[in-house]
């Protein structure tokens, strides 16, 4: 697979930025693969219309049907915003490796801890629903900039009652 953008773009990016990747960084083509999976992973699903070459197709962009701000987008394009924030989630691998893995358990999430004299935790049990969205990890600057392109999960509702 091959991730958004390319390695001048993102190598671009971290210099205007101004970072500067850590020596022990993947190189930027394993980088933008993972910052690329993670934006397709956490939004792909979100995103307005569908991916041009179907389901088989490799990342959620392209996308027919897809608009931003009133105007469509073409099928051929993968916006700017989508790069840029695949190179957010790209450095954020970088700065801090397997930051964008999420992993864990409802019956681990802490509901209730004090401190007096003795530590008491108290454990959140598994109520309702509960998916590994929870886990996920949300960075700002992706929402942001992604935010132009999202749909509400399960779409937008056909009627409306007030």
């Amino acid at each position: 697979m091959a991730g958004y953008g390319d390695d001048a773009g993102f190598n671009a990016w971290v210099s205007a930025n101004g970072y500067t990747l850590p020596e022990s960084a993947p190189a930027a083509a394993v980088l933008r693969e993972r910052g690329s999976a993670y934006i397709d992973g956490a939004y792909g699903m979100r995103f307005a219309g569908a991916p041009t070459g179907g389901f088989e197709q490799e990342r959620a962009w392209p996308r027919t049907g897809a608009s931003a701000y009133g105007q469509a987008i073409g099928d051929a394009v993968v916006p700017s915003l989508v790069v840029a924030a695949s190179y957010v989630a790209a450095w954020q691998e970088a700065s801090t490796p397997g930051s964008l893995s999420a992993f864990g358990s409802p019956a681990t999430a802490v509901k209730r801890e004090k401190v007096e004299g003795a530590v008491e935790v108290e454990y959140q049990g598994n109520s309702g629903v509960w998916s590994a969205v929870n886990l996920a990890p949300v960075l700002t600057a992706v929402e942001g900039l992604l935010a132009p392109f999202l749909m509400p999960v399960g779409g937008i509702p056909t009627a409306m009652v007030v």
